[in-house]
């Protein structure tokens, strides 16, 4: 089979990564790729938001499957396009992938369907959304509704940075045109899990769970980034907790997006809170995630390409997944100012210590080749991944790692995994 990935990061290497691994796999496109990608894959100079080139490209080169990481191709409607000209293609539809393309939707999708969520009010105008703040209960999230790389969310501890959120959000456009509406929502407490699962329409299968670090800071202080670090399994998520979500959440959503003619076929990714009054949803998205691809599918046993196309073709109940025995954790390089300014085009240097280690793993998510020498080329530069028999094994095994490789204004969080520790 040929295989062209669509996207450039982390996320999209860890995919490329795992379906190199697939028997059935000959030949890796990715458009558009990243330095680390173009180690196993042909890169293809083709942006993601380009449906039309990149659809005659699959077609010129006789691409067998291609897969979608990126949320803004597929709530963009480039499965459609594909579908349209006789591709095969991963991911959820147009119609289906609003269930991340727009918060607002989810959030009234939840309520019809009496999934457990947070309560909340959605606004299209900043004076009403003002107005219902002045006795709003503190702390209080505001979200901007469409896309906006991992960060349109704004947690307000008073009803002064609430009002100046809405002026972030609606009036100055901080997100774009994310931010044309609001979701205003109750403040939640207690762990966050993200679960990753496979849908073909009517079966959903989960796979392991794991659990991300948004801040910028140790101690889940500092902005919102797109994501810092990752562990799998989580501790947290018990059993019982696993129940729960499959009777109350995981089905009742398939279910849901079928009743409204919405039917999803892809990756539906549930972000949980844990609450003291059970699991609540805290948000989806349509693809993996990004650090979580990469602690989940190191631990994955299944050819990945098999389930894409049980996925495709209606057969997911077919599939018996299973994960490795251990656990993982992704630790991010990043490089110094992110999420704000930072400089590119830093050499790397270290990467070579990862070949042939069993165990390690080095996710490239923003680097290019310049002059032969691998760079910095965004925020997010590394994924450092390692497993170990436990968590804490795989966290010392992952901060060990970062240690190996350097660039000018290197910058990781500490404290990935740090909650283990607590149980």
């Amino acid at each position: 089979m040929k295989v062209l990935i669509v996207g450039s990061g982390g996320r999209e290497h860890a995919l490329a990564w795992k379906i190199s691994q697939s028997p059935k796999v000959d030949k890796i496109y990715c458009a558009p790729g990243n330095a680390g990608i173009g180690q196993i894959a042909e890169l293809v100079p083709i942006g993601a938001m380009e449906f039309d080139k990149l659809a005659a490209f699959a077609k010129e080169n006789a691409v067998d499957l291609t897969v979608v990481g990126m949320d803004d191709p597929l709530v963009g409607g480039i499965v459609d396009v594909f579908e349209a000209q006789g591709l095969r293609i991963f991911g959820p539809r147009k119609n289906a992938a609003i269930l991340e393309g727009s918060k607002a939707f989810s959030k009234d999708l939840m309520k019809k369907y009496n999934i457990p969520t947070a309560g909340y009010e959605t606004f299209d105008s900043p004076e009403a959304a003002l107005d219902y703040l002045e006795n709003a209960q503190y702390p209080i999230v505001l979200k901007a509704d469409g896309l906006a790389l991992g960060k349109g969310v704004l947690i307000c501890m008073t009803k002064e940075e609430a009002k100046a959120g809405v002026k972030t959000i609606m009036l100055d456009k901080q997100f774009g045109s994310a931010g044309n509406r609001l979701v205003v929502e109750e403040f939640m407490t207690g762990r966050e899990v993200s679960v990753l699962s496979f849908c073909d329409g009517k079966t959903i299968t989960t796979m392991t769970s794991a659990q991300d670090h948004k801040r910028a800071k140790d101690g889940d202080q500092g902005l919102n980034t797109g994501g810092m670090g990752t562990f799998s399994p989580s501790p947290f998520y018990t059993e019982e907790v696993d129940a729960f979500c499959r009777d109350y959440i995981y089905q009742p959503t398939v279910d849901a997006m079928a009743a409204e003619g919405r039917t999803f076929v892809g990756i539906i990714f549930f972000g949980l809170m844990l609450t003291d009054r059970g699991p609540k949803v805290l948000e989806y998205n349509a693809r993996f995630g990004d650090p979580e691809a990469q602690v989940v599918l190191p631990r994955m046993k299944n050819d990945i390409v098999e389930v894409f196309e049980a996925c495709i073709d209606g057969r997911l109940d077919e599939i018996d997944l299973q994960f490795e025995d251990n656990a993982a954790v992704c630790v991010v390089l990043a490089s110094g100012g992110y999420p704000e300014h930072y400089e590119k085009g830093y050499e790397i240097t270290g990467l070579d210590w990862f070949d042939g280690r069993d165990g390690y793993y080095v996710f490239h998510a923003g680097t290019k080749l310049a002059d032969g020498k691998i760079v910095t080329n965004g925020g997010r530069v590394l994924g450092v991944t390692a497993t170990g028999a436990d968590l804490k094994q795989a966290r010392a095994n992952a901060y060990e790692a970062t240690t190996h490789v350097d660039f000018r204004d290197k910058y990781c969080r500490s404290d990935i995994g740090k909650a283990i520790d607590e149980v």
